[in-house]
């Protein structure tokens, strides 16, 4: 699968480079093109020298050469690379690319680069901890790009715990698993709803709820680097997206992604309605703000269009049908009907009771029915992975 893949490497001031010579042995020997960008504090750990050997190519730290002085130039870099990982990124690093602080080479042509971009964090574990670590991460993953976690271990400093950069075999498993993934979905076209909805009470109230969209802007995402062109459906997230293949139309109420997603369905293979749309919307809207002196006694709610049903009754026999269920009591007996009722091929169960699952985090712990009665339940893990599970399972619809 990498035999012809164009690879850019980025190296930074980490103890953990140290594995990156084995890694870019790996990928040559897999038929890959690598080039390496290293940072100059990078070189008081591994030399250019190694490196340029294993690879054939020279290695760039500098934005021009040090003996001619001619352009090493970051664009070109960018422009060239099927995909480009940062390993390790260091703590320093993480921030840089997260802010688009473009100090060196390194940066300069992550942020030029137009390909899919994986990477790996190395190193202290209460480094890694840190807030500002943690949101850097979100923030990157937030981009599309692919967090190759750290691993549990020894560290440099003497300590146990999280921090220590995935092993360079897996980090080429990672990169060859993306590959085989990566045109599966060509030609098919997904749509995906996303994040809430807000029904206005008056121009500055309204009835909303939690989601923050990341599960379905995971989707997104992941649909669109397996080849497919996708349709995103999105409520109002503080999120951005960004790839060729995806296509976003923001809204704000019930009213307007019924009438958006509905529009985008007859062309849809595959359709997931990862949104959590407020069933009800009040029955009248006022124009102005409601003053306090003015103040109403009740609202009057109305029940809002339910997209996934309309979605159901109009579904062809070669479309695929995915739900989600937010439950927090009788979860399974709960989606199994949501599942019937609406003509799903797929229910994506997730529960509240289940610490780290739900709106406004990072991570979910799901379980997918189909309509044969099979269950797979799968572990805690980040949204991006649980991404991946949920195409995978869709994917053996399709086969």
């Amino acid at each position: 699968m990498l035999k012809g893949k164009k690879i850019l490497i980025g190296i930074t001031g980490s103890i953990a480079a140290y594995k990156i010579p084995l890694l870019v042995r790996l990928f040559v020997r897999e038929g890959a093109e690598v080039q390496v960008v290293m940072t100059e504090n990078a070189r008081d750990f591994v030399t250019p020298l190694t490196l340029s050997t294993i690879s054939k190519r020279p290695v760039f730290t500098f934005p021009f050469n040090e003996v001619d002085g001619t352009w090493n130039s970051h664009v070109d870099m960018g422009n060239w690379a099927d995909l480009m990982i940062i390993a390790p990124a260091s703590a320093a690093t993480l921030s840089k690319m997260a802010s688009g602080m473009a100090d060196n080479l390194l940066v300069t042509t992550y942020l030029s680069a137009k390909c899919p971009v994986f990477f790996a964090p190395a190193m202290d574990l209460d480094m890694y901890k840190h807030p500002t670590t943690a949101a850097n991460v979100q923030k990157l993953v937030s981009f599309g790009h692919q967090l190759i976690e750290p691993q549990v271990g020894e560290l440099a400093s003497g300590l146990c715990g999280a921090g220590r950069m995935e092993e360079p075999e897996n980090i080429l498993d990672a990169v060859t698993k993306y590959f085989n993934k990566k045109q599966h979905l060509s030609g098919k076209n997904i749509l995906i709803t996303a994040g809430p909805t807000y029904e206005y009470i008056d121009p500055v109230r309204f009835i909303g709820n939690f989601s923050s969209g990341q599960m379905g802007y995971a989707l997104a995402i992941e649909a669109a680097e397996r080849g497919a062109k996708v349709t995103l459906v999105s409520g109002p997230v503080n999120l951005t997206i960004s790839h060729p293949n995806i296509r976003l139309i923001n809204v704000v109420s019930a009213s307007e992604m019924y009438d958006a997603a509905l529009a985008a369905f007859a062309e849809s293979q595959i359709t997931i309605m990862a949104a959590a749309v407020a069933d009800f919307t009040p029955e009248k809207k006022s124009d102005h703000k409601i003053k306090k002196e003015h103040a109403l006694k009740s609202i009057i709610l109305v029940p809002t269009k339910d997209i996934l049903a309309a979605a159901g009754k109009l579904k062809q026999a070669d479309q695929i049908l995915v739900g989600f269920a937010l439950e927090t009591d009788q979860e399974i007996e709960n989606a199994r009907k949501k599942l019937q009722n609406k003509n799903l091929d797929l229910i994506v169960l997730n529960s509240l009771n289940n610490p780290g699952a739900g709106f406004g985090v990072n991570t979910n712990k799901i379980s997918i029915l189909d309509k044969s009665g099979n269950q797979n339940d799968y572990p805690l893990k980040p949204k991006t992975e649980v991404a991946s599970d949920i195409l995978d399972r869709i994917s053996e619809l399709i086969k």
